[in-house]
């Protein structure tokens, strides 16, 4: 019994001399907690200009931002980057009608562009990002139809702040 004790207290103290052996391993890897992408110098006072600051891209990025330890600006006189939300546009297609030619199933595209600056210096030229999502619909439950498109949109706009937050974090800091 008491080599089973010491077996298990060996055991442990090698699970505790690895521990922080495997964490300086994963952030040498380029490993960050999920949402904290590091930001560099150049865009950690970011001023977002969007035509609808209200937009779940918009809030989305702002969030993201400043988990990410940016601390994003009201006015661009303050800023150290300017990042341009030229289109930010949510549409809807129907993909299938039932037999009545009533839909039966839409497809939403979320659609973002934009572009970075920082005083006369382009630090990312306009690219276009975009995600999709399909839906069922039933006339008969019209409200929880409603709400679910909502919640997918807000979703869409979360994914595309992700993929605009690592293009972010990828921009040179010269």
């Amino acid at each position: 019994m008491a080599d089973a004790g010491r077996r298990g207290g060996r055991n442990a103290a090698r699970a505790a001399a690895l521990g922080p052996v495997a964490g300086a391993l994963l952030c040498g890897c380029g490993f960050h907690l999920e949402g904290r992408l590091p930001l560099p110098q150049p865009i950690r006072r970011p001023y977002i200009e969007a035509p609808d600051q209200q937009s779940d891209f918009v809030q989305s990025l702002r969030r993201q931002m400043l988990i990410s330890g940016a601390h994003p600006v009201d006015l661009p006189g303050g800023a150290t980057a300017v990042v341009h939300v030229l289109y930010d546009h949510v549409a809807p297609r129907v993909l299938s009608v039932s037999a009545q030619n009533r839909p039966t199933e839409y497809q939403i595209t979320y659609t973002v562009r934009f572009s970075v600056t920082a005083g006369d210096r382009v630090l990312l030229p306009s690219q276009t990002v975009s995600a999709d999502r399909s839906y069922s619909f039933d006339e008969s439950l019209l409200l929880a139809k409603e709400h679910e498109e909502a919640i997918l949109q807000q979703a869409m706009g979360r994914d595309l702040a992700d993929i605009v937050m690592r293009q972010l974090s990828r921009v040179s800091g010269g």
